[in-house]
């Protein structure tokens, strides 16, 4: 019984690799788009997407050339071609923007950049686009169901630049003094990400570096100039505990506080 079935699979699987392929090699575009659908709605996105790249030129302009290039796009997403699909549906959007699928075309098109976004630590291009495109999404359609899910989206992927930020931050924070004062590069650092991405949840932690760096720098300074920047030190403590007054951090905060004191005459 079992080498029956198999055999029956094995006829039923060349039966369609040869019917895709006369799809491929016929003139008759109709037959062509109608077996593109049909291969997307049993998930042979591939054999989808070559298939509809031949028909978007052809039917550009009609009814089938709307669904057409919408559901390339979608073949190419489904196949987490993330690249390719945000290019057809920004292609999509452009052409159709009262579309019938251009709700979800502005939609797909960011969360594939979402879902395409790299580690902090590496290039952010992606990162950055996958906002735009969600913003975008949330401007069109504020009303949209998916609303709250690209809202949790940017939200995930400006921690991620945050986090970014603040690592940047550390480093050159890490580096200290060496060939110049890095303190003050990551102050600049850690508040440029405080003031672009203040809802963040990395927000305690640059604001700590901050701290931190002043401290460093104040330490480091020449006698001359330490009161001024320890009292840099105590505005900015002052800053972070009403930001985090019960922060895990607050012994180290009070500690760097205390030493700032001594400095600062009344």
């Amino acid at each position: 019984m079992q080498k029956y079935l198999i055999i029956i699979f094995m006829a039923v699987a060349l039966s369609s690799c040869g019917e895709y392929q006369r799809a491929q090699k016929s003139d008759d575009y109709n037959y062509k788009f109608e077996y593109a659908k049909r291969a997307f709605e049993e998930k042979k996105y591939v054999q989808a997407a070559s298939l509809l790249n031949d028909c978007i030129t052809v039917f550009k302009g009609s009814d089938k050339g709307e669904e057409a290039l919408y559901l390339l796009a979608m073949s190419n997403y489904e196949n987490k071609d993330y690249a390719s699909s945000g290019v057809y549906f920004k292609t999509y959007y452009g052409r159709y923007p009262k579309g019938k699928y251009a709700e979800s075309a502005r939609f797909f098109s960011g969360y594939g950049y979402y879902l395409d976004s790299p580690d902090p630590q590496l290039d952010q291009s992606e990162t950055i686009k996958a906002i735009e495109e969600l913003q975008a999404f949330l401007d069109f359609f504020p009303r949209s169901d998916k609303v709250s899910i690209a809202q949790n989206a940017i939200f995930e992927l400006q921690d991620k630049l945050t986090l970014k930020q603040l690592q940047n931050a550390q480093l050159y924070y890490n580096l200290g003094n060496y060939m110049g004062n890095n303190y003050q590069s990551a102050i600049i650092v850690a508040q440029n990400a405080v003031k672009d991405y203040p809802y963040s949840k990395y927000k305690e932690d640059l604001e700590l570096l901050i701290l931190k760096a002043r401290y460093q720098e104040a330490a480091n300074s020449i006698e001359e100039r330490k009161a001024d920047r320890f009292r840099d030190v105590i505005d900015e403590y002052y800053s972070f505990i009403n930001n985090f007054p019960d922060s895990k951090k607050r012994d180290e905060v009070e500690n760097i506080y205390r030493i700032a004191q001594r400095y600062v005459k009344d």
